[in-house]
C-alpha cells in the first residue's frame, strides 16, 4: 500500500456537496492498494500513520504523534496514488489493486488504525470526493509498505 500523509489543522470531504467526513487537528491519509498488496501492508501502513511523530513539542521539533495531540485521521481510498507516466503523459493504473479487493483492504487499514484508539473519518470508496485540507506546515510524508520510496 501507499500513503500521501498530510498534517493538518483541519480536514474534510464531500461527495454530491454533503460532508461525509472531516477532522480538526489531524493527518489526512490518501491511501491506495497495489495488486499484489495483502492485510500485512495494511497493518504496517496504520502503524505508520498512528505513530509518525510528525507534531510539533514545546521545542519546536517534530516528536508528537497522533496520540500525544489527541488528533484525527481523514482517510481517503485513492487508487490514482499508482499512476505510472514513465512512458508518456496519461497514468496508466496497471499497478492498482481491482476496486472490490482494495475496498477490502481499504476498510482493514481504517480499521486497525481506530483498534489503536485513533479517532478515524472517512471518504466514500469509488466515489468522486471533494477534499479539503487546510495544510499544517506544510507537511507531508509519503510511506509505502513496500518500501520502494
Amino acid at each position: 500500500m501507499r500513503a500521501v500523509v498530510q498534517r493538518a489543522l483541519a480536514a474534510r470531504v464531500e461527495v454530491e456537496g454533503q460532508v461525509v467526513g472531516a477532522i480538526e487537528r489531524g493527518l489526512v491519509a490518501f491511501v491506495g492498494a497495489a495488486k499484489d498488496d495483502d492485510e500485512a501492508d495494511a497493518d504496517h501502513i496504520a502503524n505508520k500513520i498512528a505513530g509518525l511523530r510528525v507534531f510539533s513539542d514545546e521545542a519546536g521539533k517534530m516528536s508528537r504523534a497522533l496520540a500525544d495531540v489527541r488528533g484525527g485521521v481523514l482517510a481517503i481510498s485513492q487508487f490514482t496514488l499508482f499512476g505510472d507516466v514513465r512512458r508518456g503523459l496519461r497514468p496508466s493504473f496497471d499497478g492498482a489493486m481491482e476496486p472490490v479487493r482494495a475496498e477490502a483492504l481499504y476498510e482493514r487499514f481504517v480499521a486497525a488504525l481506530r483498534a489503536r484508539g485513533l479517532e478515524v473519518a472517512t471518504g466514500r470508496f469509488r466515489a468522486d470526493m471533494r477534499v479539503f485540507v487546510e495544510n499544517d506546515g506544510p507537511v507531508t510524508v509519503l510511506i509505502d509498505s513496500k518500501r520502494t520510496f
